[in-house]
């Protein structure tokens, strides 16, 4: 798959810029386990690339940065028997990753305050409760 990873309308991966690397893959499979190498890490160098706008990139490095080693996000997929299938699963993973990653912030919380409608059935609700407590408790009389 030399083709780009498309993130976002305006922001694709050259394929170039992507690693693959292939190892065994753990779990079941018969024999084939033992020979095939399906499980497929997809590796992106995010602080070294240089399609990648670099207002974007501050962002993605910001939110990314738990999961980066030495700039390179890598993401891991073994859950398909098959290679191919793998590599599909490992490319929309780092996709989703990457477009969440670049997504603007969302807009400021503006502050509010609660209602009287929404403070008044607060408290109503709060004296049923109470009352409805009062009412379990077992007289000493």
């Amino acid at each position: 798959m030399d083709d780009g990873l498309r993130v976002t309308d305006r922001f694709s991966v050259p394929g170039a810029e992507l690693r693959e690397r292939f190892s065994r893959s753990s779990g079941p499979g018969g024999q084939g386990v033992n020979t095939t190498d399906s499980r497929v890490e997809l590796s992106f160098d995010l602080a070294g690339s240089p399609s990648l706008p670099e207002s974007l990139r501050a962002r993605a490095l910001n939110r990314l940065a738990g999961r980066l080693v030495d700039g390179v996000l890598t993401v891991v997929a073994s859950e398909h028997r098959a290679q191919l299938a793998n590599r599909a699963a490992a490319r929309d993973r780092m996709a989703a990753l990457l477009r969440e990653a670049v997504a603007p912030p969302p807009p400021p919380r503006r502050p509010t305050r609660p209602s009287r409608g929404a403070k008044e059935r607060r408290l109503a609700d709060k004296k049923r409760r109470s009352q409805r407590k009062r009412d379990r408790r077992a007289d000493d009389d």
